[in-house]
C-alpha cells in the first residue's frame, strides 16, 4: 500500500516535472512555448494532486515525503496562480518578474533544506528531487532577472527530477516483477518505520509545511524593504494567499494530530497571510490601507499567551512565537501596516527565524538523533512551583467526555477568534472607504472562516452544542463583515437588513436557552453576543446609540478572552482550574455538568478495565449492549446493588436482573439448578434472551448479602447472558452484576451514551461510550420457572422471535429426553408495564464465550 501511494504522488511530481521542463526548454525570450493561463491551469491541477498525496501521506511513517509534497503542491499552486494573473491581463509582462522572484526564492531556501536533511538521513531520491526543484527556482529567478539566462539551466533541473522519477519507478516495478529479488539502490520502501522517539513523536510534517509557509509570506513582505521588489501589489497576493490556505490545511491536521497548541498557532498565522493578502490586494484597486490600533495590540497578547504555554512543547517553540508577538506589534505601531518598512523589517527577521526553526522541526521529525530545543525547562519551572500541577500530555488527553474522537479540541482557537472579532469591529470608519480599513479580513477569516473551521472540529468530537454556537457565531460574522465592510451595506438601512439581523437573534436566543444547562461562562459568552445583535440590529436601523457598538464588542471580547485563558489554562494544568461555574438550570434527573465521570471508549480494553476497577470499588456505570444501554453494579458489592437500584424513581416496581458472562459462572452453583434449565441456557446463550427462573439459595454464592431482595421478586429473577462483547468481557472482570436500565422510571430507553449521564448525571461513576446502540428493541423475556414440566411462557417478546425461543427449547427437550419430545405448553403472561432493561420485563445482552454456532437457531439470524 504504501508503494503504491508513493507511485501515485511520483507520478504527479513527474508529471508536474515534466510540464515545466517542456515549456523551460521549448520556450524563448519573445514567446512562451504555453500560454501563461494554461500552464498556470495545468500547475494548479497538478499541485491539488500532489497536495492530496501528501495528505494522505500525512501523520504516517512518510513524513519526510509528505513534507516535500505539499512543499512543492504550495509552490506550484502559488506560481500557477500567478501566471493565471498574468495571463489574463491582471499583470503586465513586466510585473511578472517583481510577483514571481519572492515566492520562488522562499522556495529555493525551503526545497534546499528538505534537501539537505534528507541527505543527511540517507534518503537520496528525495534529497536530488528537494535540491534539483531547488536549483530549479534559483536558475528561474535568474532567468527573471537576465533575459535568456537560466531558462535552460531551469529545465535541466526539472528534467533531473524526471529521470529520478523514472528511475524510481523502474525501480519499483522490477522489484514488483522479480517478488524483491531485484531492487536496484535507492528504490527500497520500508512499509514499517522503526521505532520513534519521543521528540519524533511531537513533531509532524504539517509543522514542516507550516514553517515553509511562514518562510514564504516573510519573503514576500520582507523583498520590498530589500529592495527586490518596488512594492507590495497584487502578483503577490497569489503567495499570501497561498500560504494562508496550506496553513489552515495544517491546522486541522494538527488538530488530527493532538497538538491543540500548534494548531491554534498556525490558524493564528493563516489569519495574518489573508489580511496581508488582502492588503496587496487593495493596491490593484489603488486604496492605501489603514490598520486600526485595537486589534494587532490584542492579537499581540493572544500570541503572547500562546507563545508562554508553548513553552511546554520546548523553549524555542515559544521564542519562535514571540517574533510574531512583535510583529503584531509593529503593525500597531504604524498606521500602513504591512506596507511600511518597520513591519517589514520585522517579517526579514521572521524568514531568518522561520528557515532555522524548519531545519530543526525537520531534522528532528526524521532523525534518531534530535537537535535540542529546550524541552523540559517549563516543566522543571512548574515542579518548582507550589499549587500548580501539570496535565499529563497522553493520548487521552483529548479524549471528550463522551466517546472518543480523532481531533483535538479547538475551543482554544475558537475562542480566540471571537476575541479578534469583536476587537476589530470597534474600529471606526469614518469617513473613508470601508475596504480601506483592515477589518474587513479579520471579522470574516477570524469571526467566519475560522469559527466554521473549530465548529465542524467540535461537531467531529462530538460536541453539539459548541459547534452550534461556533458554526452560528461564525455564519453572523460572515455576513455581517461583508456587508458592513466588504462595501455591500453602503448608505442601505432598514427593514431588508433588518429582518436577517433578527432571524440571526431568533437563532442566537435559543443558544442562550440551552447554554442555561451548560455553565455560567457559556450563559455569558451567548447574552453578549445578543447584546452585539442588538447593536447590528440597531445600526441597520440607523437608531444606534453613541458607543454602545463599541462598549458590547469589548464586553463580548472580555468573555471570549476568558474562555480562551481558561481552556488553555485547563488543558496544562491539572490543578488549579479556572473555574466555567455551575449551569444556571440544572435537568431534571441529570447533574447538570457539575461532575463528569469517566466516559471511556468501549473499544478499548483499557477502558474495559478501568470501569471495571470502578465498580470494584463500588461504583456504578452505564454500558452498551446489544440492544440498549443498561446501569450496572457488581453483585459482590452489595453497596453498590443498592445505589443502582434506587437511581429508579418507584424502584420497588422495577427489580434489577442478573447477568453473567458464561454458563461457567453458574458453576458454583450447578447441583442446585435444574438440568434442563441449565441445557437451554446453554443453547440459548449468548442472546438477547432473559430467563425468569426460580428464586433460591442459589443466589447466595454471588455475594448479594441483604441487597439480593433487590434483584427480581421473592419468588424468582431474571438471569441473562448477553450477546456482546463489551459487556461480557466487563462481566468476566468483575463476576455477575446487578442491572437495571439506565434511564428514569417512566422515561424512553438510552439508546446513546451520551443519554447515560444526561439522565442519570452524577448517579453513574463510568460509562462506557459505544456511540448508538444497535438495537432499539429491548430482550425476549421467557418465563422457566415451569420449565421442569415442560412449560415455558412468555413475559415479552422482544429482539428474539418466539418462534424461535421455542424452537431452542424443543430441540433441548429432545436432546433431554434422547429423542422423545414433549409437546411445549406456551402461555402467556401480562407484565405491568415494565419496560427496559430490568427485572423480568428487559434486560440487554451482548455476546460471551459461548459461541452462536452453539445454537442452530441463534446461527440463522437472533
Amino acid at each position: 500500500m504504501f508503494t503504491q501511494k508513493m507511485n501515485r504522488a511520483g507520478d504527479r511530481g513527474f508529471s508536474g516535472s515534466l510540464l515545466l521542463s517542456v515549456n523551460n526548454y521549448a520556450s524563448s525570450p519573445e514567446k512562451d512555448f504555453i500560454p501563461h493561463t494554461a500552464l498556470g491551469i495545468l500547475l494548479l491541477i497538478i499541485a491539488v494532486l500532489l497536495a492530496y498525496a501528501g495528505v494522505r501521506r500525512s501523520l504516517s511513517h512518510g513524513q519526510l515525503f509528505s513534507s516535500l509534497c505539499l512543499t512543492v503542491s504550495a509552490l506550484w499552486c502559488g506560481s500557477g496562480l500567478v501566471y493565471v494573473l498574468a495571463g489574463q491581463g491582471v499583470l503586465r509582462p513586466a510585473e511578472l518578474r517583481s510577483s514571481l522572484v519572492p515566492g520562488l526564492a522562499a522556495f529555493t531556501l525551503a526545497l534546499l533544506i528538505i534537501g539537505s536533511v534528507a541527505l543527511l538521513v540517507k534518503k537520496a531520491v528525495l534529497c536530488v528531487i528537494a535540491v534539483s526543484i531547488s536549483l530549479a527556482c534559483a536558475h528561474q529567478i535568474a532567468g527573471l532577472s537576465a533575459a535568456g539566462f537560466g531558462q535552460s539551466a531551469t529545465a535541466a533541473n526539472y528534467l533531473l527530477v524526471c529521470l529520478v522519477g523514472v528511475y524510481f519507478g523502474s525501480g519499483r516495478l522490477l522489484s514488483t516483477i522479480t517478488h524483491g529479488k531485484v531492487e536496484p539502490p535507492g528504490t527500497g520502501l520500508q512499509s514499517k518505520a522503526g521505532p520513534m522517539t519521543e521528540q519524533r513523536q511531537k513533531c509532524s510534517d504539517a509543522v514542516s509545511v507550516g514553517l515553509v509557509m511562514n518562510l514564504l509570506s516573510a519573503s514576500v513582505i520582507a523583498c520590498p524593504l530589500l529592495g527586490v521588489v518596488p512594492r507590495l501589489s497584487v502578483g503577490h497576493v497569489p503567495w499570501l494567499w497561498t500560504a494562508g490556505v496550506f496553513q489552515l490545511g495544517m491546522c486541522v491536521l494538527l488538530y488530527r494530530a493532538m497538538d491543540t497548541l500548534a494548531a491554534t498557532f498556525y490558524g493564528f498565522t493563516a489569519l495574518l497571510k489573508f489580511a496581508e493578502g488582502y492588503t496587496a490586494l487593495l493596491s490593484f484597486y489603488s486604496i492605501q490601507p489603514l490598520s486600526p490600533v485595537p486589534f494587532p495590540v490584542v492579537f499581540s497578547v493572544l500570541f503572547s499567551v500562546l507563545a508562554l504555554f508553548s513553552c511546554q512543547k520546548g523553549l524555542l517553540e515559544g521564542l519562535y512565537q514571540l517574533v510574531f508577538v512583535a510583529y503584531c506589534i509593529a503593525i500597531a505601531a504604524q498606521p500602513q501596516g504591512f506596507h511600511q518598512g518597520g513591519t517589514q523589517g520585522v517579517q526579514a527577521v521572521v524568514f531568518v527565524v522561520s528557515a532555522v526553526m524548519l531545519l530543526i522541526t525537520t531534522f528532528n521529525m526524521v532523525s534518531s538523533t534530535v537537535i535540542p530545543t529546550g524541552q523540559g525547562y517549563f516543566k522543571a519551572l512548574v515542579n518548582r512551583m507550589q499549587g500548580l500541577t501539570l496535565r499529563a500530555h497522553d493520548k487521552e488527553l483529548h479524549s471528550p467526555h463522551l466517546g472518543y474522537s480523532k481531533y483535538a479540541d479547538a475551543e482554544v482557537l475558537g475562542h480566540a477568534c471571537s476575541v479578534l472579532a469583536a476587537f476589530a469591529v470597534t474600529a471606526t470608519v469614518g469617513d473613508r472607504s470601508p475596504l480601506s480599513v483592515l477589518v474587513l479580513p479579520w471579522v470574516v477569516v477570524a469571526g467566519g472562516a475560522l469559527q466554521l473551521l473549530c465548529g465542524s472540529v467540535a461537531f467531529a468530537r462530538g460536541k453539539t452544542f459548541e459547534s452550534t454556537v461556533f458554526i452560528l457565531y461564525g455564519m453572523m460574522w460572515t455576513v455581517w463583515g461583508l456587508t458592513r465592510y466588504g462595501g455591500l451595506y453602503g448608505e442601505t438601512r432598514g427593514f431588508n437588513v433588518a429582518v436577517g439581523i433578527i432571524s440571526f437573534m431568533l437563532f442566537n436566543c435559543l443558544v442562550t436557552a440551552a447554554a442555561l444547562f451548560v455553565n455560567v461562562a457559556w450563559f455569558a459568552y451567548a447574552l453578549t453576543f445578543q447584546l452585539i445583535l442588538i447593536s447590528f440590529l440597531l445600526d441597520a436601523v440607523g437608531a444606534l446609540p453613541y458607543g454602545y457598538d463599541i462598549g458590547v464588542s469589548i464586553i463580548f471580547g472580555l468573555v471570549s478572552f476568558y474562555f480562551f485563558l481558561g481552556h488553555i489554562f485547563n488543558n496544562t494544568f491539572q490543578s488549579p482550574q479556572i473555574p466555567f461555574g455551575k449551569p444556571v438550570v440544572k435537568m431534571s434527573g441529570g447533574g447538570g455538568g457539575a461532575h463528569i465521570c469517566p466516559h471511556l471508549p468501549a473499544r478499548k480494553s483499557s477502558s474495559v478495565h478501568q470501569i471495571a476497577e470502578i465498580m470494584k470499588g463500588g461504583g456504578t456505570c452505564g454500558m452498551p449492549t446489544d440492544t440498549v444501554y443498561v446501569l450496572v453494579a457488581a453483585c459482590n458489592r452489595p453497596e453498590a446493588v443498592v445505589k443502582a437500584f434506587k437511581v429508579k424513581k418507584q424502584a420497588q416496581d422495577r427489580p434489577m436482573s442478573l447477568w453473567i458472562s458464561s454458563i461457567r459462572q453458574l458453576e458454583p452453583v450447578r447441583p442446585l439448578l435444574s438440568p434442563l434449565l441449565l441445557d437451554f441456557m446453554e443453547a440459548a446463550w449468548p442472546s438477547s434472551i432473559s430467563m425468569v427462573i426460580p428464586r433460591g439459595p442459589w443466589m447466595d454464592a454471588f455475594g448479594l448479602g441483604d441487597a439480593a431482595k433487590h434483584i427480581g421478586t421473592p419468588q424468582s429473577i431474571a438471569i441473562r447472558n448477553p450477546d456482546c462483547s463489551v459487556a461480557t468481557h466487563l462481566i468476566s472482570l468483575v463476576g455477575p452484576i446487578a442491572v437495571t436500565s439506565a434511564n428514569p422510571t417512566g422515561e424512553a430507553d438510552t439508546t446513546h451514551h451520551n443519554q447515560v449521564y444526561a439522565k442519570l448525571g452524577d448517579k453513574v461513576d463510568g460509562v462506557l461510550c459505544d456511540g448508538p446502540s444497535p438495537e432499539n428493541i429491548a430482550s425476549t423475556v421467557v418465563d422457566c420457572t415451569k420449565i421442569e414440566t415442560g412449560h415455558i411462557g412468555f413475559f415479552r417478546v422482544g429482539l428474539i422471535p418466539k418462534s424461535k425461543v421455542l424452537q431452542i427449547f424443543e430441540e433441548v427437550q429432545r436432546r433431554h429426553r434422547h429423542g422423545q419430545t414433549n409437546p411445549a405448553f406456551e402461555y402467556e403472561l401480562q407484565l405491568p408495564a415494565s419496560t427496559g432493561e430490568s427485572g423480568m420485563g428487559s434486560v440487554n445482552s451482548t455476546p460471551s464465550t459461548v459461541s452462536p454456532e452453539q445454537s442452530p437457531v441463534l446461527r440463522n439470524g437472533s
